[in-house]
């Protein structure tokens, strides 16, 4: 059942997950209903897929990594198989999780041929003693685990690369950031509509666990081994039995310098505010400093908020007795 989708939700309603796929100017005017139905197909289906591993009694980790391997797999979104490009030509990818109950957490950058970095993530948080991993170290460890790797062209589509195309011909980065406008152009601001895609996740298991992650390919044209807030602890993603789970999406390096999802959670557990009011506080922040995109949280009561401030964000939630919602519009 699909339903539409309320930025500010009531409380009567328990939700046990929310996920988004990406924040940007996404306007209906522009989207064809073939597109549109395609991307409410496989959001469906990702939270279908983290809703069965909930209702089977497993965890919220279990659900948000099951859930961000479907939109990994799926070249819609900008994580996985359709990640955007480096100035290079090539596809280096962010993942980050982190569990509510234990405050563990596990993250890789810039990696290359890891079919899927959530799960590479996950493997970093249980299986080493680090919280991150990055480029050809991480690309090795998911190898000695036993994890999936591919060759770096599984993750080429073509509409991508067009976009990198794109944005090379208006390739902006030798301009100076003004910290204080909306019109800065590092990476170029027309650059972040070819970029959208970040997937993430927020789960509440039936033992009243929260997990949060998040997934992405970062920002297309970027250079230098540019790393987004995706797989920052704190940044773009955290999680907090005690207050919140949080996956932020949008221009990335505004998200790392507000340390926006630990904002969230601080503002929840020093200063008392609900989950709507923290999350709010934090989008306007970014909002103030220039910066674009929006957020996913969910607290242990099963309260959730989606706030944004670009034109659309592919988001869904799914309630505890089954119920789906999804929308992409404002």
């Amino acid at each position: 059942m699909l339903l539409a989708l309320a930025v500010n939700v009531s409380a009567q309603k328990k939700y046990v997950m929310v996920i988004h796929g990406g924040a940007g100017t996404i306007l209906k005017k522009n989207m064809s209903a073939e597109k549109e139905a395609a991307y409410i197909a496989v959001l469906t289906q990702a939270l279908q897929a983290g809703y069965a591993e909930i209702k089977a009694g497993k965890t919220s980790l279990d659900a948000v990594e099951a859930t961000i391997r479907v939109l990994e797999n799926d070249p819609h979104f900008n994580a996985g198989k359709g990640a955007v490009f480096t100035h290079d030509g090539r596809n280096e990818l962010d993942a980050a999780i982190m569990d509510g109950k234990t405050l563990m957490a596990g993250a890789v950058a810039g990696v290359t041929t890891i079919k899927n970095p959530i799960s590479a993530a996950r493997a970093v948080m249980e299986k080493s003693e680090h919280v991150m991993l990055v480029g050809a170290g991480a690309d090795l460890f998911a190898k000695e685990v036993g994890l999936e790797i591919v060759d770096p062209k599984y993750f080429w589509t073509k509409e991508r690369w067009e976009g990198l195309q794109k944005a090379i011909k208006e390739d902006s980065t030798k301009a100076v950031l003004d910290h204080g406008s909306k019109k800065s152009e590092l990476f170029g601001v027309k650059n972040l509509d070819y970029k959208f895609g970040t997937v993430g996740c927020v789960a509440l298991d039936k033992a009243g666990n929260l997990a949060a992650g998040t997934s992405t390919g970062g920002m297309t044209n970027k250079k230098y081994g540019r790393v987004g807030d995706a797989p920052i602890i704190g940044a773009g993603t955290y999680c907090n039995n005690q207050t919140a789970g949080v996956s932020c999406t949008g221009w990335g390096e505004f998200y790392i310098r507000n340390v926006v999802a630990k904002t969230i959670s601080d503002l929840m557990e020093y200063k008392g505010l609900s989950l709507a009011e923290a999350s709010k506080i934090a989008i306007d922040k970014v909002d103030k400093m220039g910066g674009n995109g929006g957020l996913i949280a969910l607290d242990k009561q099963g309260n959730m908020t989606m706030p944004f401030n670009t034109e659309g964000m592919y988001r869904g939630a799914i309630t505890a007795d089954g119920k789906i919602e999804v929308s992409i519009y404002k």
